[in-house]
């Protein structure tokens, strides 16, 4: 299969090896040459910087890895091309006009997407996503998901105040740029159908967008819970507590591994991941994923009606911020 990658930022890069370890060699890189790493790695590749001529080469599958507010300016002419998407989050900065077209592009054409909220992969996250499908500790009550992060060490070979989780014009915000729980907590628990958010500026960072935000949610099932995002934390912190009817969960993304207690059986168990794991597993995950969605052997574990409703989640946040008030679904 042919591919094409548009961003050669961190995680395209990081999808071009995850590619390669796949066995895939046909990539065409297509640049606007504005990445803040060195192209070694790049060498090559053939590279593309008009994105017509690019696409005219007829990609199996294009990767949309550059800046979020200029997803959809790929996403799109690539769909209407009939190539496949690998999208990754957000799928847009905003809710856009253009979220329709792109629907009835992959809609009419039959395209296969998937949208890069790599959690859907992690191998704990989904022992405990069975462990609530078999309702073993009842269901559950409340949550508390919370992702802290020090922006200016997220990134250490670029400044920071030049990223685009950094930049209002590229998309950035910790609500875009963390909006992986407001995605997972969807696959874990269902549908949201109410949200409040509050989002502000509160650090010294240098940034012209929200650098904390506190979201909470209530989902059909009558389950609330809440999420914290933040760009100042030190150290680092990603968690996830979950409240059951009989017994609590509790999850740390730096260890991979979860807490589980049992009401019934009075007793703590420890779920870990598979010997040996590592963060870039996920994306390997994702990508072969991918690769049997491309032959046909898969369905996407993340589609594009899961892009847009994170999307309509995030601009909730915002809309619900700016309004002081609960917005309903």
């Amino acid at each position: 299969m042919k591919f094409m990658i548009a961003g050669l930022g961190s995680i395209g890069r990081r999808h071009l090896r995850n590619l390669v370890a796949e066995g895939e060699t046909d990539i065409l890189l297509y640049r606007t040459h504005q990445s803040t790493l060195p192209d070694e790695e790049l060498a090559g590749f053939p590279v593309e910087t008009d994105l017509q001529k690019a696409l005219a080469q007829k990609p199996d599958a294009v990767i949309v890895a550059n800046p979020t507010a200029c997803h959809l300016d790929i996403a799109l002419p690539a769909a209407q091309a009939g190539c496949n998407l690998f999208l990754e989050k957000p799928i847009a900065d905003r809710l856009d006009e253009r979220l329709e077209k792109l629907r009835q592009a992959v809609s009419t054409q039959d395209l296969k997407v998937l949208v890069g909220f790599q959690f859907r992969f992690h191998p704990t996250l989904g022992q405990i996503h069975e462990l609530i499908k078999s309702q073993q500790l009842g269901r559950p009550l409340s949550f508390r998901a919370h992702w802290g992060e020090y922006l200016p060490g997220w990134h250490p070979w670029e400044d920071y105040r030049q990223s685009y989780a950094a930049r209002r014009d590229l998309g950035g915000g910790v609500v875009n740029t963390l909006c992986h729980p407001l995605d997972y907590v969807r696959w874990l628990f269902g549908e949201v159908i109410a949200l409040c958010g509050a989002t502000d500026k509160v650090s010294d960072l240098e940034l012209d967008v929200e650098d904390v935000a506190e979201i909470v949610l209530k989902f059909e099932s009558g389950l609330v819970g809440s999420v914290h995002l933040d760009y100042f934390q030190q150290p680092p912190e990603h968690t996830l507590t979950i409240n059951f009817e009989r017994g609590l969960i509790r999850w740390n993304n730096a260890t991979g591994a979860a807490e589980v207690y049992s009401v019934d059986e009075a007793r703590w168990e420890t779920l870990l991941p598979p010997t040996g794991f590592e963060r870039n597993q996920l994306f390997l995950d994702e990508t072969a994923h991918f690769l049997a969605m491309l032959r046909g052997e898969a369905i996407s574990r993340c589609d594009l009606s899961d892009g847009i409703r994170a999307l309509e989640l995030t601009a909730a946040v915002h809309r619900s911020s700016l309004m002081k008030q609960t917005l309903y679904f």
